[in-house]
């Protein structure tokens, strides 16, 4: 694996596996501007007086509230932050709209009403539209006047998004559509001005999308649906009964709708993983103020051994999500103006961009819903008896959660497609992964090195990640090898690769933040971070190991089994660590702040 010298060879979507990244060439939470921290100020405090104060009325469904919430952000130019100038927005880079999402993570039912809006709603109008479309839709939906759903699922197409059956018919005349089908799940359906409707013309193989407004004749709407969380956001059928829509509401080419959906869905994963990590910081900040206030056996719980080891926990899975969330969002930045500095219109290049990094959008969609899951449910255990109160925020956010593992492609397809676009991605020759792979192969036939690693600070770590690196190349080489074009069809060992691929760049994203945070602030000042990458790294041998050996177990046999059993074994080898009193300072940091100070 080889180290760019230069920030200019930017890295590709995948790469990370392969190539060495140095610590400057990433972005890090610790340097955002202050003008970007005022965007994300700007959204906390809108959840403070709006939302917040709310939460009951919302989840109750109070006639018109939400519907107010969206004009009042949009009036604060929040709906517009993705949105180019010259149509009504603040036109900022995909970053500072991550850092956004995340501030509005804590917002509930809010949260997901405004990311579908602002998402999926708007999103593909924006990247795909003529300038007609986008001239007569996008101020409006910028300034909040009129809301954004998307029309995908229906109740034979989930996962299989294009096996739907709403059909489009085009009129004798050539002028107008007829749409014709049923779709559900739709996020903002009950309040929705705007839907983008995907169909199938006539015959067709593959959908086509289409610009519905929602007082078109032939629309009607089920009931609200009944949800085990986010209970204050409209959920509802659409059914199309010979909706008359003109030509000019044809969005993008015919029998592309399945590339919008696939290309919008990749913006969703990397936004939800934005928005679930301030959920999960919420919900700890909930966590660390109810175990100091909390007092049993005579001092607050916040001092006893077992609730630190949660307490850090928490800590530790959102930082290394938040390390992997920015670190990403850099890359795709960079390659969004790489691709307009060669001439390419920025809609096209910034879908381009973010498709380049689809595998770290999937891995981020899983790591984050469920470093979301695991926040929420320590944080019940934390509270106790008074986490199962619905008089508790944590409750709501424990229930809020579960939607996020399904959420933009359930975390078992994102395992898979992490997997298969990397995959994709070295049969295009667009990544090298055959060489390394062959280079590790050769390495478990020849004798180990013991010799001992420099002493210099992080240098074990590295030598850690590499070896990580190794292991996921060992054990995808030979699955591939064994199982060639039939490895789709083995989702067991498929999901093991992937959970090692998410250790792996988990772990070498916080290692990077870690030690650019280091250059710039020394080492004193960061010493709980330094242990909460060391805990991280520690912990993640033990689950390459596991994963690693699952996989091999399901496929290999005899000696090629032992040599990379063997493999495995060296290439998740750690040496001791105390991770106990790590994460006792983790947790002892957060306790005396009485907040989240990571």
């Amino acid at each position: 694996m080889e180290t760019a010298d230069k920030k200019t060879e930017a890295i590709k979507g995948g790469e990370f596996l392969i190539r060495d990244t140095k610590a400057q060439e990433i972005f890090i939470p610790e340097e955002w501007t202050e003008e970007q921290q005022m965007i994300a100020q700007m959204c906390r405090d809108f959840l403070a007086t709006e939302v917040h104060p709310n939460l009951d009325r919302i989840d109750a469904m109070e006639e018109g509230l939400m519907v107010s919430l969206m004009e009042k952000a949009g009036a604060l130019g929040m709906l517009g932050l993705s949105v180019p100038e010259d149509l009504g927005g603040m036109g900022v880079d995909f970053k500072t709209s991550m850092l956004a999402t995340e501030a509005l993570g804590t917002g509930f039912s809010f949260s997901v009403a405004y990311g579908a809006h602002t998402g999926i709603g708007t999103l593909p109008l924006l990247y795909y539209g003529t300038q007609e479309q986008k001239a007569k839709y996008i101020p409006k939906l910028a300034s909040g006047e009129w809301k954004a759903s998307y029309c995908l699922t229906e109740p034979s197409s989930g996962s299989d998004a294009n096996s739907g059956k709403t059909k489009a018919v085009l009129s004798e005349d050539g002028k107008h559509y007829s749409i014709t089908g049923q779709k559900m799940w739709i996020t903002n359906g009950g309040f929705a001005n705007l839907h983008t409707v995907f169909a199938k013309i006539e015959d067709d193989k593959n959908l086509t999308a289409f610009l519905i407004e929602a007082d078109s004749e032939g629309i009607t709407l089920n009931a609200e649906e009944k949800k085990m969380g986010i209970k204050g956001s409209s959920t509802r059928q659409v059914f199309y009964n010979n909706v008359k829509i003109p030509v000019e509401n044809l969005l993008g080419e015919r029998e592309g709708g399945f590339k919008i959906a696939v290309n919008i869905l990749n913006i969703g994963r990397i936004k939800l993983a934005g928005g679930v990590m301030g959920g999960a910081k919420g919900a700890f900040v909930d966590s660390i103020n109810y175990a100091n206030e909390r007092e049993q056996f005579g001092r607050s719980i916040s001092k006893y051994g077992a609730i630190r080891h949660k307490l850090a926990e928490q800590i530790i899975k959102i930082f290394t999500v938040e390390s992997a969330t920015y670190r990403a969002s850099q890359n795709i930045d960079d390659a969004i103006n790489s691709l307009i500095e060669s001439g390419m219109d920025k809609g096209k290049a910034t879908l381009k961009g973010i498709e380049q990094f689809a595998p770290e959008c999937a891995i981020l969609k899983v790591v984050g819903s469920e470093c979301l899951d695991y926040v929420v449910d320590e944080g019940v255990q934390i509270h106790g008896g008074m986490g199962f109160s619905a008089e508790t925020q944590i409750e709501r956010s424990y229930r809020d959660a579960r939607i996020n593992r399904i959420f933009e492609g359930t975390n078992e397809i994102n395992r898979m497609l992490t997997v298969g676009m990397i995959m994709k991605k070295a049969m295009k020759g667009e990544l090298d992964l055959m060489g390394p792979a062959m280079a590790v192969a050769n390495e478990l036939m020849g004798i180990p090195d013991f010799t001992e690693g420099s002493d210099a600070l992080f240098d074990a770590e590295k030598v850690y990640v590499k070896n990580f690196k190794k292991a996921v190349l060992m054990i995808a080489g030979a699955s591939a090898k064994k199982y060639a074009d039939k490895m789709a069809k083995e989702q067991e060992v498929m999901m093991n690769i992937a959970d090692m691929v998410n250790e792996v760049y988990l772990a070498e994203s916080t290692l990077l933040r870690v030690e650019k945070m280091v250059s710039i602030r020394g080492e004193e000042s960061c010493q709980e971070q330094i242990d909460i990458m060391r805990v991280f790294i520690y912990d993640a041998a033990d689950a390459i190991n596991k994963s690693g050996k699952d996989a091999l177990n399901a496929f290999a046999e005899g000696d090629e089994m032992r040599m990379m059993l063997m493999g495995l074994k060296r290439f998740t080898k750690h040496a001791p660590f105390n991770a106990k009193e790590a994460r006792q300072r983790i947790a002892l940091k957060a306790i005396d702040a009485n907040d989240y100070c990571y």
